[in-house]
């Protein structure tokens, strides 16, 4: 099989970080080639190099055996490299061919009039082609994740791609849409595309991979295939140690409803329904998942619980207390602790340094005040205590916590969270760019806190990570709870199928 891409000793360097260490990577025509790694292990740095948003030090790239110099992401197209981004980017009021055909127009006539109809059609047949079944004509805000997905992809054939990099591409994907994108990847090669496929899903590389390449800390640190690896070594190459990937945990000793939440509606950001009648109740000494796509409601919800949105109508209770548009220092002083979604626009202070962001929520309380005093001594210990314990990655403890990788500003919140005496956990994606080593260590602390009574309420995107902690699990669609089910009885498919509203044919999967 030819060689379709070469990357040769690929070395970046930014200010006290190696970011890639003389990384050598080769791609063969008609392959699906992973790229596996931890956070902060250089992944990104290494595509962004191939795409042209950065420029190596160090190393060359070779295209199908020629010499490549790409210093921008039309230098990329124009080597037929193209990129699907894990965050689409599409305008939702263009249509399908609008939204292709940007920055490609096609023109028609004395007036310059854009020639939409000869676009339709090559989207059409590109479409028929690879199986991606894709209307040209459709408004893009009205689709389904999925089917956005593939006007991604439909973007990058439209331009004669045939290089192409898929970065977290099935991580706003219900299994089914998983399956569907597997099926179109498996289309693309077999009619000689190739493709770059990054992710942290290990089952999945194992699944569609052909071969696959681990970084750790910078470097290659192996490369193998599916046939001669399972999840474990994969794990373990990664981290650089055994993990244990299966969770060590007992049934639920279920207590007294910590969380009471009635009929609640709220608006999202745009003052359009997003939470839609949603009633539920979170236990203690469980875990209640909440699965669902992107986009159905759910950050809307845990805002609304932790005080940063406000209510249209409905009740939530804490304990029988009504919290219903309570302040978050109220919800937090009744014992509630927060993962946020978004770490940095609600987790911390990205320009405070580490230490501060490690006492957040109890800064004015002692040990870390004497009534109007900082007791710096204190803070810095305990912040020293929580990176040793946590293993955030930083040169010392007053670094300013914006200046940490997503990875390690995750960590930050979760040591600061899970330190604390709570009642009630609320993690919105908490393992969310955390390396497999983490996620372990993450989710045993989140057993721990659901044996120790604590009610835990998991949102997540990850529907593995849903349905291996969860005691319950309900999930939204369109702003509502569809169905609250069994975690220990229910399927996957199940799951699928109730994420995507098809409420009757998931209770007609065996479970």
């Amino acid at each position: 099989m030819s060689v379709v891409l070469e990357l040769k000793g690929i070395t970046k360097r930014f200010p006290g970080v190696l970011a890639n260490d003389h990384i050598d990577l080769t791609l063969e025509q008609g392959k699906i080639h992973a790229l596996l790694g931890e956070n902060g292990a250089g992944k990104s740095t290494l595509m962004n190099i191939l795409y042209g948003l950065y420029q190596p030090n160090e190393g060359e790239i070779f295209v199908r055996g020629n010499a490549a110099k790409i210093y921008s992401p039309s230098d990329a197209i124009s080597n037929g490299i193209g990129m699907v981004h894990q965050h689409f980017m599409l305008i939702p009021v263009f249509t399908v061919t609008e939204n292709v055909m940007l920055g490609e127009e096609e023109t028609r006539g004395i007036g310059g009039f854009l020639n939409r109809r000869s676009a339709s059609q090559k989207i059409t047949e590109i479409s028929e082609k690879f199986g991606l079944e894709v209307e040209p004509k459709s408004m893009v805000g009205d689709l389904p994740v999925g089917i956005q997905q593939r006007v991604e992809i439909i973007k990058l054939l439209y331009r004669n791609a045939d290089i192409l990099i898929f970065d977290e591409p099935t991580a706003v994907l219900t299994p089914q849409e998983t399956d569907g994108l597997f099926q179109i990847m498996r289309s693309l090669t077999a009619q000689g595309k190739s493709i770059i496929f990054i992710t942290h899903k290990l089952k999945e590389v194992l699944e569609i991979a052909d071969n696959i390449t681990v970084i750790r800390r910078g470097k290659v640190v192996g490369s193998t295939t599916p046939d001669q690896a399972d999840t474990n070594k994969l794990a373990e190459m990664m981290v650089g140690r055994e993990v244990a990937l299966e969770i060590d945990r007992t049934s639920a000793t279920v207590g007294e409803t910590v969380v009471n939440v009635k009929d609640l509606v709220l608006l999202d950001d745009q003052d359009q329904l997003a939470v839609d009648q949603v009633s539920f109740e979170a236990r203690s000494g469980e875990i209640l998942g909440i699965a669902g796509v992107q986009g159905n409601g759910q950050t809307e919800l845990v805002e609304a619980i932790t005080g940063l949105r406000k209510t249209l109508s409905g009740q939530i209770l804490f304990e029988g207390k009504d919290i219903t548009n309570a302040t978050p220092r109220q919800i937090t002083e009744l014992g509630s602790a927060h993962i946020p979604e978004d770490r940095q626009r609600d987790g911390l202070v990205l320009d405070f340094p580490i230490t501060d962001n490690l006492a957040l929520q109890e800064y004015y309380k002692a040990p870390f005040s004497k009534g109007p005093i900082m007791q710096d001594d204190v803070i810095l210990e305990n912040a020293n205590q929580l990176i040793k314990e946590y293993d955030i990655r930083t040169p010392n403890a007053t670094t300013a916590a914006g200046s940490l990788s997503g990875g390690n500003q995750q960590k930050v919140i979760i040591a600061r969270e899970f330190t604390r005496d709570i009642k009630l956990l609320l993690a919105s994606q908490p393992t969310r760019g955390l390396d497999v080593g983490s996620i372990e260590y993450i989710h045993s602390q989140i057993i721990k806190k659901r044996d120790t009574g604590t009610a835990v309420i998991l949102v997540s995107t990850e529907l593995d990570e849903v349905m291996k902690l969860s005691d319950r699990i309900a999930v939204m669609f369109d702003g509502r709870i569809v169905s609250v089910v069994d975690a220990a009885s229910v399927t996957k498919e199940q799951v699928g199928l109730l994420m995507a509203g098809a409420v009757d044919e998931a209770f007609e999967v065996p479970a």
